[in-house]
């Protein structure tokens, strides 16, 4: 045999033996026991939870709360905070209202809940009407609101699974906000100022300058056929109120003295307008068809019209308190001024007050800084910035949406309610017109033009 052969075979004696069965290896060591695996502290995982009286809807997701909606209201974001389980089935989540900073709880027990009203807000109701949780919310600024809930992924993105996900989103850069608004319509009649001061009225894809003098208070009727503005006539104490014609592309003066700020009434067949009588602006009304026969309506002094809140109500300034008074001069709502403004905003002549068009709790309202942020320009001759924000008249709730790098001001809603245009002052004293959905999301420049009015 020769000398390999042997170690071989002495190999397979020594190591065999300890192979077989393991008869000779140490005991293995016992691995102390790992973590228990992650619960997580919210069930269900999808929720949409809605009732009515008011409508409203909230959606609960992957780290809680995400968004509250209410028809005729942008919706709120919400950010998650802890969520209580209280007991087998109840749970309650904690939020805070983005804009606002109010505290938000929503409340859900598992148990069945009729709420027929609301089977429309559903894509897949189920067909008798009930749901597989009970559900409250307490917004602090809102108030209470009850409803059901139901299990909803397909509302919700899809999920990936991974481990390692979490840590790599954080990586990311934070995604783009995208706008709720999906159903927006452009302006189709517009007014405004270009860049050397002249008038311009577009209407379609048909842009005119008017002729003669320029004007300011731009009114555009609701047909989008004819415009209301005012000039000054060479004395402080008398101005015109004059009504272009697009179709006609003519202009005539229709009323003359101390007026100003006329606004047509929604079925276009009269107009309002300020008119200074015994040292005091007044509101007063005409009918088109004969402006030369116009009345008083309200006896009080104002600063400013706001507008037709509908066929019946104009809505009014004095800097004090904001007014809702009928074509008969009777006040039928009155707001402190300081109730709107907050502790943010101080009153002005240059402010205004918009009614959403078809939520008429809902202002949008443009109003000096007190205080300006710092990054708002500071106008060189009114020595203070401004900005716009939105008001809900019955819950006080008030979120700033003007831009904090730009003096922003007459801030004026679209037609459909959707959109706020505004002018918009940057830091190098540039001004434009811009535009953004009434969530704050898509600010966009829309023309070179200031002081826009929107018609269609």
């Amino acid at each position: 045999m020769s000398k390999r052969d042997l170690l071989v075979a002495w190999l397979l004696c020594a190591v065999l033996p300890t192979l077989a069965l393991g008869q000779n290896s140490p005991p293995a060591k016992k691995l102390p026991a790992g973590p228990p695996a992650p619960q997580s502290t919210h069930y269900p995982i999808f929720i949409l939870a809605f009732g009515n009286d008011p409508n409203w809807s909230l959606r609960i997701g992957l780290k809680g709360p995400e968004r509250m909606d209410r028809p005729g209201y942008p919706p709120i974001p919400l950010e998650p905070a802890e969520v209580t389980h209280e007991a087998a089935d109840s749970w309650t989540y904690h939020a805070k209202d983005s804009a606002t900073g109010a505290a938000v709880a929503i409340h859900l027990t598992r148990e069945a809940c009729a709420d027929a009203t609301n089977d429309t807000l559903t894509p897949t109701p189920p067909p008798s009407g009930k749901y597989s949780f009970r559900a409250s919310v307490d917004h602090a600024q809102i108030g209470s609101l009850k409803g059901c809930a139901r299990i909803a992924a397909e509302l919700f993105p899809k999920i990936n699974n991974q481990p390692d996900q979490e840590e790599e989103d954080a990586k990311k850069k934070p995604p783009v906000p995208v706008s709720s608004v999906t159903n927006f319509k452009s302006p189709v009649a517009i007014a405004y100022l270009n860049a050397s001061q002249q008038l311009v009225f577009k209407r379609g894809s048909v842009v005119r300058v008017i002729p003669g003098k320029s004007g300011y208070g731009l009114s555009i009727s609701h047909d989008g056929k004819k415009l209301l503005f005012t000039r000054d006539e060479g004395s402080s104490d008398v101005r015109t109120i004059n009504q272009y014609d697009f179709d006609s592309n003519s202009v005539k003066e229709i009323l003359r003295g101390s007026v100003q700020q006329a606004f047509w009434s929604p079925d276009d067949t009269r107009f309002a307008f300020m008119k200074f009588v015994d040292g005091k602006w007044h509101l007063w009304s005409a009918t088109v068809a004969s402006p030369e026969s116009a009345v008083p309506v309200f006896p009080a002094d104002i600063v400013s019209i706001d507008g037709w809140v509908d066929a019946r109500t104009i809505l009014v300034d004095d800097l004090q308190q904001l007014s809702w008074v009928t074509d008969t001069g009777a006040v039928q709502q009155a707001i402190p001024e300081k109730d709107i403004l907050g502790d943010a905003f101080g009153s002005s002549s240059a402010g205004t007050f918009r009614v959403h068009p078809l939520n008429p709790d809902l202002l949008l309202v443009s109003a000096e800084w007190l205080k300006p942020p710092a990054g708002v320009p500071i106008d060189a001759h009114m020595g203070g910035g401004f900005g716009f924000f939105l008001y809900e008249i019955r819950s006080k709730r008030r979120v700033v949406l003007s831009p904090l790098n730009m003096f922003a001001q007459n801030a004026e809603w679209s037609r459909d309610g959707f959109q706020i245009f505004f002018t918009g002052v940057d830091s190098s004293r540039r001004s434009a017109t811009y535009r953004m959905f009434w969530d704050g999301i898509g600010l966009q420049k829309y023309l070179s033009g200031t002081s826009l009015a929107i018609g269609q």
